[in-house]
């Protein structure tokens, strides 16, 4: 048994990193199952038989980031046995009738959540649902708001800077930066140099031209990967893991429309939403309230006094409401 990292991988093939060695390797076919044993006291079945074999309910059991042991073949081609506990992962519900976990990324230090200010118009309930999938794997997330130079008009531009105030007294990091200007370059290179980090945001948000921005043609080289989607599932078909020339590394995630959360139970919603956290469980209903109209609520008293946004607050329900939807 080898161990390495997965740093590229496409539909059937995974490309393991061996101090500095690429191995292209296959999975066995045993990480697509899982063995269902009898639920009776160990010790009173010594010899206990599988009673049911299941497919994992995951799109790939491995994913980038992955640590895993695999049997070298010798030929630089190798055969994935196991994958290593994760520290973390960053998952989404895969869009389709069958409920499945696809795992974007797996054990990095931060989630970039690139989102344009501009062209295209900013979805703050799209960014809402970002931050809520990274509270809920529990990976630290930093905003990163690019396209500030094309930002028009002084109503766009206090409902960006309003934005921008509310997200920091949440407790998260905001950058505002430009690539075409060069405004808030610096604060993304250093907030990234060092670190393994998941870049997320819809297509057309500026992640590449970003990346450019910091290491001229590592945008291009991960354009030139992610384009490559099966658009009818939406799935990647193919990611890969890119080294900085001033250290750590980064994975620029195709752009997603859909970001369902995974495992997620309607009472635990409010508990993603960091302004939102304190307040739970303090409400007259405890923690069956629901958080919208019920007499008494801690949260809905905070949304009237001015403490959470009124915004993120219909954002928490339309979640709470559509979380096994397919947007």
């Amino acid at each position: 048994m080898n161990t390495g990292i997965v740093f590229k991988k496409s539909t059937g093939s995974y490309v393991v990193n061996v101090e500095g060695q690429s191995i292209t390797c296959a999975i066995s076919s045993k990480l697509r199952k899982v063995l269902i044993m009898p639920t009776a006291d160990r010790s009173s079945m010594p010899h206990q038989k599988v009673q049911e074999v299941r497919d994992i309910e995951a799109v790939d059991p491995v994913a980038i980031g992955d640590v895993v042991s695999f049997i070298d073949n010798g030929d630089n081609t190798g055969l994935i046995m196991e994958v290593h506990e994760r520290k973390n992962a960053l998952t989404r519900r895969a869009p389709g009738p069958k409920p499945l976990e696809q795992v974007i990324v797996a054990n990095v230090d931060q989630v970039m959540v690139v989102f344009a200010a501009a062209q295209p118009r900013p979805k703050w309930n799209m960014l809402d649902r970002y931050l809520a999938s990274a509270e809920a794997c529990e990976v630290p997330a930093v905003i990163c708001i690019t396209k500030v130079d094309l930002v028009r008009g002084k109503r766009d531009e206090a409902e960006v800077l309003d934005e921008v105030e509310n997200y920091r007294a949440m407790g998260y990091t905001v950058l505002m930066s430009s690539a075409s200007t060069g405004v808030g370059v610096y604060e993304f290179e250093q907030a990234i140099i060092g670190r393994t980090s998941a870049l997320v945001g819809m297509s057309g948000v500026g992640k590449s031209s970003l990346l450019n921005a910091v290491q001229p043609g590592l945008g291009i080289r991960v354009s030139e990967i992610n384009t490559n989607i099966d658009k009818g599932r939406h799935t990647t078909t193919h990611l890969e893991m890119f080294n900085l020339d001033k250290g750590g590394t980064v994975v620029d995630t195709p752009g997603m429309k859909l970001f369902g959360l995974w495992n997620v139970e309607p009472e635990e919603v409010a508990l993603l939403f960091a302004e939102m956290r304190p307040f739970v469980g303090t409400c007259k209903f405890g923690l069956k309230c629901t958080h919208t109209n019920e007499p008494g609520c801690g949260i809905v008293r905070a949304v009237l006094d001015g403490e959470i946004s009124a915004r993120r607050h219909q954002s928490y329900i339309y979640m709470r409401d559509h979380l096994e939807a397919e947007y």
